[in-house]
């Protein structure tokens, strides 16, 4: 009688825990389906860049593969999970080798991942290598815990510089003996003319950072010691993504937890929050330290005609 209740124990044991364990995985799994809705509005707009929409058919086709394979496999996963729990009535069943199992598991995979892989290495080379003979050359410096920007003059071309000639005003380390330097303009932010390419060159002052530019589709790291580049060409100006609607929904429901925030300040007599606009940004994408999450520079997309503008007013 003893023994007969501890198995009968054990049993309901191994029920409850084959149940848990199917209730949580397909509960689990419904909530990877409903956190895009919930937070599906969260996600980057469409690309502003002309290689973006190159990145983003990469990014979805990877991601689309991978969510189909997650929501038929784990639904099966915690159901044989539950079915095939330990009970009298079920007998494994003792294989040591089966070949057609073992080749479509082996081939499917290597397939599906192949394809992945030479789709990735196209969408790199038709980004990475392009012609910028034609480009706007300028160049992002990068240091803790801030950009620095440096555009070419009307010269087309950037000044020598190197990290031995950083001190007192030149903290850039440009090269002031190099006559290509002495039209170079510095600036703090960051202005492209929409439809244009542009030849992004970086440098780092002490750690290894990160470019990012979300909305372009671009990144490329920023290392001591050499310089990286990235060419784009962004097409959608500031003004106008300011008017996307996925942005414009973004914006306001920030100005409304802004405007909650700002009505506690002033309760405690403290100053209110500005009103948030929508900005392009450059981001480091490195844990760089500890002001990292700061880390950011803004970029302005516009006509031609107002770059130029605003280059010639730069000193």
């Amino acid at each position: 009688l003893h023994l007969s209740l501890r198995r009968q124990r054990q049993m309901c044991i191994r029920d409850s825990n084959a149940l848990a364990m199917l209730v949580l995985g397909l509960g689990f799994v419904l909530f990877v389906a409903y956190s895009f809705v919930l937070w599906g509005d969260l996600l980057l707009p469409e690309s502003a860049s002309l290689h973006g929409a190159k990145i983003q058919g990469l990014w979805d086709t990877t991601m689309y593969l991978i969510l189909f394979v997650f929501f038929v496999t784990h639904p099966i996963l915690f159901w044989f999970t539950y079915k095939y729990r330990g009970r009298k009535d079920n007998t494994a069943l003792y294989q040591t080798h089966n070949n057609k199992l073992e080749v479509v598991w082996t081939a499917v995979p290597a397939v599906v991942l192949t394809a992945l892989i030479v789709y990735g290495l196209q969408t790199w080379n038709d980004v990475m290598l392009v012609d910028t003979s034609n480009a706007n050359k300028m160049e992002v410096y990068a240091r803790q815990f801030d950009w620095t920007a440096r555009y070419s003059g009307n010269d087309g071309e950037l000044g020598k510089s190197n990290y031995t000639l950083i001190g007192g005003v030149n903290t850039l380390g440009v090269d002031s003996n190099d006559i290509k330097s002495h039209d170079d303009k510095i600036v703090r932010e960051i202005h492209l003319p929409v439809n244009k390419q542009v030849l992004m060159k970086f440098r780092s002052q002490d750690v290894l950072h990160s470019a990012y530019m979300p909305h372009f589709r671009a990144q490329m790291n920023c290392v001591p010691g050499m310089i990286t580049q990235f060419s784009f060409t962004p097409t959608v100006t500031t003004e106008e993504i300011r008017q996307n609607a996925d942005v414009v929904d973004k914006v306001t429901r920030i100005n409304k937890i802004r405007y909650d925030k700002s009505q506690e300040l002033i309760a405690k007599g403290e100053e209110s929050l500005e009103p948030y606009q929508f900005d392009y940004l450059l981001l480091c994408a490195k844990i760089c330290g500890s002001s990292h999450y700061n880390m950011q520079m803004k970029f302005v997309v516009e006509s031609e005609k107002d770059f130029n503008k605003w280059l010639s007013s730069c000193l």
